[in-house]
């Protein structure tokens, strides 16, 4: 860590050894900083490459007498002082769900005999911003922020494909919702005063800063960023619905058409799957889909069993079973789209996904024919070949899966896409970037040479300096040229 002295060229170095740094927040009245790591010497594992735990540490601002303030059993995303400098709050895992574990908010003040509290233990919420858009790349969503009179901690939650600001008691008390309406609030700013700036999107907006008053519930427009270049489009409004899987369950969803169609006209109709799969597809704006939309297509999207924003339990679910209820929940809800929206035609469903979205495309042409072609892009196609060399660690399949290469061989095949190869039918275009360390392009390559080798209709598209970020903030040429070569290859096969 480092501390940059305004007006001049001096940097000061707070912090040196094997260890990063993660979050980090000063204290009110700048004497303190608090920060999270993981430092060998002082974690409770004496191999850190077997811990996905870290610690909260207190130092002055000069970088001397650090202190830990956790006992290396939380995994700590952000921290921040309270206004008067006397407690922390931090929003943290304690991993009891492992990967899919709702964000919890703690608080503990720094008195000798004080310990964490959990405030949001019993609310079955996602804390920050899990909200899937192609919009924006690298924003990372709020730490808790303290009211001004330290009474309350405000925080963004992602409930049912909406993200509003709440705030909850440092007592515990329950939460309250500080904004409302369908909507993406990836970011905030407490002003003196109490008022808020909100950076927000919706269903037909990429996204403004509002400023909020809390006391009235009024909101002030601030910024028209993309007012021109949208009254040149035609931007297309999702349709939200909702419906009840097989076994009982609460499914959302959204259905996106083109302007203009008419009673009895029958419509290509992609379903598109997001990626995580602890994430949430929701009240935002995805240029993707209205692209596609204003190419002639109809467009369902809904979250899974694996999504967040609903509750814990739901999340989780997806953990050892990857490929049996969330492929039944999207082939659920394409039944249902298709029965209840008499302009999607049956004889021309295709479908994409990214990442999780990936591999459950390669998933669905493993397992069914109803869909008249697929893009997979970035995807997981072999958990054997993926564990270890992903850049989120063994952890990830262990987790996911249930098991790792030398123990659990058959279980890892029976959940990989390429087991199922040889049943594809549906012809298959693969994109995926060669720089990507989340799902390495090997996964790519072997489920490309697979389809090649069984004599299948399928192409490989590399991008090359792309990772796994290409369709968010990769290199604008790139990321057209992607979006090129998906509606490409729907135009080419959704009549065959």
């Amino acid at each position: 860590m480092f501390v940059h002295t305004l007006g001049n060229t001096e940097v000061t170095q707070l912090t040196m050894g094997d260890y990063d740094i993660g979050d980090f927040c000063w204290s009110p009245d700048g004497s303190q900083i608090a920060f999270t790591s993981s430092i060998a010497e002082e974690h409770s594992l004496e191999d850190l490459d077997l811990s996905l735990m870290n610690d909260v540490y207190v130092m002055t601002n000069s970088g001397e007498n650090h202190r830990k303030y956790t006992s290396s059993s939380t995994t700590i995303y952000s921290v921040c002082f309270s206004p008067d400098g006397h407690s922390l709050a931090v929003f943290g895992s304690d991993h009891s769900h492992l990967n899919a574990t709702h964000a919890g908010l703690y608080i503990r003040s720094f008195d000798e005999d004080a310990a964490w509290k959990p405030l949001t233990k019993s609310y079955d919420i996602q804390l920050t911003n899990s909200m899937v858009s192609d919009m924006r790349s690298g924003i990372r969503s709020n730490g808790p922020v303290f009211s001004e009179d330290g009474a309350y901690i405000y925080a963004l939650v992602t409930r049912e494909g909406g993200v509003n600001l709440a705030k909850t008691s440092v007592y515990g008390e329950g939460y309250e919702w500080v904004s409302y309406g369908k909507r993406d609030i990836y970011q905030f700013e407490l002003l003196r005063g109490g008022h808020f700036i909100l950076a927000a999107a919706d269903l037909t907006h990429p996204g403004d800063l509002y400023e909020l008053s809390p006391e009235t519930g009024q909101e002030n427009r601030l910024t028209q960023h993309n007012e021109q270049l949208l009254n040149e489009l035609i931007i297309a409004t999702p349709e939200e619905f909702q419906m009840e899987a097989s076994d009982g369950a609460f499914l959302q969803g959204w259905i996106m058409k083109p302007t203009g169609t008419k009673k009895g006209d029958k419509i290509p109709t992609v379903l598109e799957i997001h990626g995580g799969p602890h994430a949430m597809y929701g009240y935002t704006f995805i240029h993707e889909f209205q692209l596609l939309v204003a190419r002639g297509y109809a467009v369902i999207y809904t979250n899974p069993r694996g999504g967040y924003g609903y509750s814990q339990e739901f999340v989780s679910s997806v953990r050892g079973d990857y490929g049996g209820r969330d492929y039944q929940d999207l082939m659920e809800f394409t039944d249902y789209a298709v029965a209840h929206y008499d302009y999607i035609d049956e004889k021309r469903l295709l479908v994409t996904g990214g990442s999780y979205g990936g591999f459950m495309t390669n998933w669905i042409v493993g397992h069914t024919n109803r869909f008249k072609a697929a893009v997979t892009q970035r995807s997981i196609s072999n958990w054997i070949s993926f564990y270890g060399v992903s850049d989120i660690g063994f952890f990830f399949t262990e987790d996911q899966i249930g098991g790792n290469v030398w123990e659990n061989t058959e279980l890892l095949w029976k959940h990989s896409p390429l087991a199922y190869v040889h049943k594809i039918e549906t012809p298959l275009l693969i994109l995926h970037g060669e720089e990507d360390l989340r799902c390495p392009i090997e996964q790519a390559e072997q489920l490309f040479n697979a389809l090649k080798r069984l004599g299948k209709k399928t192409q490989f598209i590399r991008f090359p300096k792309a990772n796994h970020d290409l369709s968010r903030g990769g290199h604008p040429g790139l990321r057209v040229k992607r979006l090129n070569h998906i509606v490409r290859w729907f135009d080419e096969h959704k009549d065959l």
